[in-house]
C-alpha cells in the first residue's frame, strides 16, 4: 500500500526485455536506506517487488500483464522514474490509498502554466473516467493528485511547484503516456452497486428511497 507521495526520482540503470516481460535495475540511493528482499516499491505508480539490491541499485521483475497495461513498456536506459516505498504504519498519510495496481494509461494532450500552478489535460483510456469525480483523487505515475475537472474522457489536474519539481510529471509534455490508478474506494463502491443492481429489490432506486 502506498500514499502517492513520491520519495525520489530514480533512473533506469539497465533493462532486459523478454518476449513480453522485463527486468529493470533502478538507481536510487535514497529509496534503499532500509530495503529488504521482497519489499514493494512503487515505480511510476506500479507496485513491483525487489528481487536484489546494492547500496545504490535495486532490481525488479515486470510480468507480461504489467508491461502491457502500463507505461513501463516505454522505459529506456536513463529514463527517470517516480519511486515510493510501501507506507509505514508509523508514518503520516499525506496522499490517498494507492495500491500500485494500474487501471490503465492516459496521454497528456495539454500542459499549461497558470501563475504558480501547471495544469495537465490527460486523455484517459476508455472506461477510466467512470471512476473520476471533481475534487476526487487519482494517482498519475504514482503521484497522488486532485481531480480539477473531468469531461468525457478528458481529465484535468494541477501541480504545485514542489510536485512539478520533485516528480517526473514535471518533465513530461504533450504526447507522453502516464499510468493511471483510480481511487480505490470509488472502484469498490461502483463494483458493489453494479452487483446490487442484479439482485431483486436492491438497486440504486431502493438505496435512494432509504436515504443512502
Amino acid at each position: 500500500m502506498f500514499t502517492g507521495i513520491i520519495e525520489d526520482i530514480g533512473t533506469v540503470h539497465s533493462l532486459k526485455k523478454g518476449k513480453s516481460s522485463m527486468e529493470l535495475a533502478i538507481r536510487s540511493e535514497k529509496i534503499l536506506e532500509d530495503v529488504h528482499l521482497g519489499d514493494s516499491i512503487s515505480v511510476n505508480g506500479v507496485c513491483l517487488t525487489v528481487t536484489s539490491f546494492t547500496q545504490s541499485l535495486f532490481t525488479v521483475d515486470v510480468m507480461p500483464e504489467t508491461v502491457n497495461a502500463s507505461s513501463i513498456r516505454t522505459l529506456k536506459l536513463g529514463s527517470p522514474v517516480n519511486l515510493e516505498r510501501a507506507m509505514s504504519a508509523q508514518g503520516r498519510f499525506g496522499g490517498h490509498f494507492v495500491s500500485g495496481h494500474i487501471d490503465g494509461t492516459g496521454t497528456i494532450i495539454k500542459k499549461e502554466r497558470k501563475e504558480n500552478a501547471v495544469y495537465y489535460v490527460i486523455k484517459l483510456e476508455e472506461g477510466l473516467s467512470t471512476f473520476c469525480i471533481p475534487k476526487g483523487s487519482v494517482a498519475i505515475d504514482g503521484t497522488s493528485l486532485t481531480i480539477f475537472g473531468i469531461e468525457g474522457n478528458l481529465l484535468t489536474v494541477s501541480l504545485i511547484p514542489l510536485t512539478h519539481q520533485d516528480t517526473i510529471l514535471g518533465r513530461k509534455a504533450a504526447g507522453d503516456i502516464v499510468n493511471i490508478e483510480n481511487d480505490m474506494i470509488g472502484k469498490y463502491i461502483i463494483h458493489q452497486i453494479k452487483k446490487s443492481d442484479s439482485k431483486p429489490g436492491l438497486n440504486l432506486e431502493f438505496l435512494a428511497e432509504h436515504g443512502f
